[in-house]
């Protein structure tokens, strides 16, 4: 599975010769920092407030839920492409972007292991000359199938938090990433911060271990701040940048 993830990737990159596709994965050490919820919003402020063709793919093989954040209906998924199915006739439309849903739940250790994805690189590598952007929103942590997505990105996005957890987590991403494949190209978002201090404090902490212990100089994309109004959001199935615009969390994003 982490050759053919590598070779999905390297492919969608390569899709012809006009190609000016940019592959951009948004990843995180840990969980619940926030990060499926940026991938949807920075698609969507992509798509409708810079006019930039896109296509969000969920990444996270066995556990997606990008389609919560859409209120879409997973009637097809990247599985379906798997299985031999036109992944246009997968792929959907939601506010403005397209979407290859992921699925939740397998059934067998080899359906991870042993996923044939002969089939989606081949469709993927034909459209993706269509689009500006690919953006993976990939699964949280630093397995096999997460690097080789990541190392083939033009830029990964980790996002963290100020909780020294995530920042931990954020670093060991990083460091695994650059020690084994040499890749440079992060930039990081600073997530639910209660205060700008806070969030400038968080990135320099991990900006000052990667320079440090890594050689390694960090870009700090953007930092967004705590909103009650975005776990509203989640729980009722909306895209808050799509809702509110002005929120402050929108607005950030589309900083970003």
């Amino acid at each position: 599975m982490n050759r053919q993830a590598e070779e999905l990737i390297k492919l969608s990159r390569k899709g012809g010769t006009n190609l000016t596709c940019k592959v951009i994965s948004v990843s995180s050490g840990k969980g619940g920092v926030g990060k499926t919820n940026l991938s949807v919003s920075l698609s969507y402020a992509l798509s409708n407030v810079f006019s930039r063709s896109v296509l969000l793919i969920d990444a996270d093989v066995g556990l997606g839920n990008i389609h919560l954040f859409l209120n879409a209906v997973p009637a097809k998924t990247v599985k379906n492409v798997l299985d031999g199915e036109d992944i246009e006739d997968v792929i959907q439309r939601c506010f403005g972007f397209d979407v290859l849903l992921g699925f939740s739940g397998v059934e067998s250790l080899s359906e991870i292991e042993e996923v044939n994805v002969a089939n989606l690189v081949h469709q993927l590598s034909r459209i993706s000359h269509r689009y500006d952007y690919i953006v993976f929103d990939t699964s949280a942590g630093i397995d096999g199938k997460v690097l080789n997505f990541l190392r083939n990105s033009d830029s990964t996005y980790v996002v963290t938090t100020p909780e020294p957890t995530a920042l931990t987590d954020a670093y060991a991403l990083i460091k695994t990433l650059s020690k084994i494949y040499s890749y440079e190209s992060f930039k990081v978002i600073v997530n639910m911060y209660r205060s700008k201090m806070e969030a400038l404090s968080t990135f320099e902490k991990l900006e000052y271990a990667c320079s440090k212990f890594l050689n390694l100089n960090l870009l700090l994309a953007g930092t967004i701040p705590f909103s009650k109004r975005v776990r509203d959001a989640v729980r009722e199935r909306k895209l808050l940048i799509r809702e509110n615009p002005f929120d402050p969390f929108s607005e950030a994003v589309v900083k970003i």
